[in-house]
């Protein structure tokens, strides 16, 4: 199972957060993760959230768009995530962007890359063992 990445495109206008986060809240569906990069127009919001279908039927008045993410698990100290970085550098695999949370694990922190050859990432990843999360 991979994990899915719900972008919703959102005119930067006060409010407009809280509509998709009260949408998803009536919905009963839990963000497990979320970033927000804005410009002076608009913003994206990138969520995982516990149920993808269900969130995106609730948001079906919003521009969104689905994608493929790898979520990797680390440990939550120094160099962690420098250690993941290397190999992608090693590897050549190009990272779009990415985000954080914390998976409610003690010591531990969960990576989000969206990957220019997420195929290619995940393998890399798979080959030198780290934990990819497939359940968020």
């Amino acid at each position: 199972m991979q994990i899915k990445q719900i972008s919703v495109f959102l005119e930067n206008n006060a409010g407009r957060l809280g509509e998709v986060t009260g949408v998803l809240a009536r919905a009963g569906i839990n963000i497990r993760a979320v970033s927000i990069a804005d410009t002076a127009d608009f913003g994206i919001l990138r969520l995982i959230v516990d149920d993808t279908q269900a969130a995106i039927k609730a948001l079906s008045g919003f521009t969104i768009r689905e994608s493929d993410v790898a979520a990797v698990e680390i440990q939550d100290t120094p160099g962690s995530l420098a250690q993941v970085m290397e190999l992608f550098q090693k590897s050549q695999v190009n990272i779009e962007y990415l985000y954080a949370s914390l998976s409610g694990k003690a010591g531990k922190a969960v990576v989000i890359f969206k990957l220019e050859d997420h195929e290619q990432g995940l393998h890399i990843l798979r080959e030198h063992g780290l934990s990819i999360v497939e359940v968020f």
